[in-house]
């Protein structure tokens, strides 16, 4: 009915060209349209594709839409249905403009960060008053389709989540592993991302997110595509034009530093580097204010990326030799009383004598465990660490082309159960190292001829398989 009304508000940009205006800065290429007045297009000039030729582009075209719903007397004015006009246009910098008359309109101010990947984006009225509905909101629809950007569906499947930050409280985010929606009400929202396993498409409101509603829905495998997001939200408007409405766009990497220098000078900290997942909050710690800097510090003297984290291995190694030392000594010293044990428990049943022995050789059945259990959270901070460091996107070590993800030694035209289409060569050498090992360790120690040793000995042999 308003389409056909020439008396609508915004009658004269009902109908235009639609065509596509972009500004740049040295890492990223943003490209808006007409239609609607939207980010069309985010390229990223430092990171390339699966091609390893071309840059990587988080979404073009239909992969994304973005909406604004303003309100008048004849209901919804939706931007996506109407053609702006690009004015003030820079290098850096572009105003997309809903006009209703030369001295009414409504502008979306984009301005790219020099060297950033974050984008400015300003909404501000002129000459509206009496003419939009005086509400101080305006509602948003915004949706992607993530891509696939990286070689292995399933694992950056596992990483990619739609996360969002709540007002003074923590990061969360819906389930990666299922279809999933939430409504949060009228809790106050900082930011809500689309994330991929490396990158993300961030929307950040300087005067929050309300009345915020998510969904997350699995793409196919082969569709190229990873996770359908979506997000309606409202924030501030004023109709007045006397106040704009603040907000940002980050389209860049998941870098955790990158992220980390953009709270600098913040009064309210954004916390976007939560989007890199560092593990729990010990494991967290450990990585952010240790592991993060050797890899950095042994990054910078140009080596492969190989080397790096064989050398990082090497040092976690020397960090917990002395818990090992500990666990070594202790089951030593298990194996040398275990005669005097074994005689013992054949005079005696009872453990008191036993213990009685342990107590006198200054040996604890604990002794060999404890000390695990001290090195555990530095194993586990590496093994958090390293599927989430975008350094290793796409470095090649030997036969791998990319550290990030699986090495394909050899692949089959068919699908194999339980193993896929491919055969890595790390992940054998990790199974046979490991049997190797415990082999070795096995012949250390005295297993005896009990049934349950027996089964521990093939349980032990199983794991690395498993593995």
């Amino acid at each position: 009915a308003a389409a056909a009304d020439s008396s609508a508000l915004f009658f004269n940009a009902m109908h235009g060209t639609d065509s596509k205006v972009s500004i740049q800065n040295s890492v990223a290429e943003i490209t808006f349209t007409t239609k609607g007045g939207r980010v069309y297009s985010a390229m990223l000039k430092e990171y390339k594709g699966q091609d390893k030729t071309n840059p990587v582009v988080l979404f073009d075209g239909d992969d994304a839409t973005m909406s604004f719903n303003f309100y008048n007397k004849q209901g919804a004015i939706q931007t996506k249905d109407y053609y702006f006009e690009a004015v003030n246009k820079t290098d850096s910098s572009v105003t997309m403009r809903l006009a209703a008359d030369n001295a009414s309109y409504i502008d979306f101010i984009y301005t790219l960060k020099p060297n950033s990947y974050l984008m400015n984006f300003e909404i501000k009225a002129t000459g509206m008053e009496g003419k939009l509905a005086s509400t101080e909101y305006v509602d948003i629809d915004w949706t992607q389709r993530a891509r696939q950007l990286e070689k292995g569906f399933t694992y950056e499947n596992r990483l990619s989540e739609l996360t969002y930050k709540v007002k003074g409280d923590n990061v969360d985010n819906l389930s990666a592993a299922k279809d999933d929606e939430k409504d949060l009400g009228n809790t106050a929202i900082d930011w809500v991302a689309f994330k991929n396993q490396f990158f993300s498409s961030v929307f950040i409101a300087d005067q929050d997110f309300n009345k915020v509603s998510v969904k997350s829905r699995m793409e196919q495998q082969g569709s190229g595509y990873i996770k359908d997001y979506s997000a309606e939200m409202s924030t501030f408007f004023d109709p007045s034009g006397k106040q704009p409405t603040e907000m940002y766009f980050y389209f860049g990497p998941n870098h955790f530093k990158t992220l980390k220098a953009l709270d600098k000078g913040r009064t309210e900290k954004w916390e976007l580097n939560r989007l890199v997942y560092l593990g729990w909050p010990l494991i967290r710690w450990i990585n952010q204010f240790i592991t993060i800097n050797v890899f950095d510090w042994l990054s910078g003297w140009g080596l492969s990326m190989g080397i790096v984290l064989l050398i990082l291995t090497i040092m976690v190694k020397v960090v917990v030799y002395p818990a090992t030392w500990k666990t070594y000594m202790s089951s030593a010293k298990m194996r040398v009383l275990k005669p005097k044990i074994d005689e013992i428990n054949k005079k005696y049943p009872k453990q008191e004598d036993a213990m009685s022995l342990y107590s006198q050789y200054g040996v604890s059945p604990m002794g060999g465990c404890l000390p695990m259990l001290l090195q555990f959270p530095i194993l586990m901070a590496l093994f958090m660490f390293v599927p989430s460091a975008i350094e290793l996107r796409q470095q090649s070590f030997l036969w791998a082309d990319d550290l990030s993800t699986y090495d394909a030694f050899i692949t089959f035209p068919f699908h194999i159960p339980f193993l896929g289409n491919h055969l890595s060569l790390f992940c054998l050498l990790m199974t046979v190292t490991n049997i190797l090992n415990t082999k070795y360790t096995m012949t250390m120690q005295d297993t005896g001829a009990q049934p349950q040793m027996a089964a521990m000995k093939w349980m032990m042999y199983l794991m690395p398989i498993m593995f």
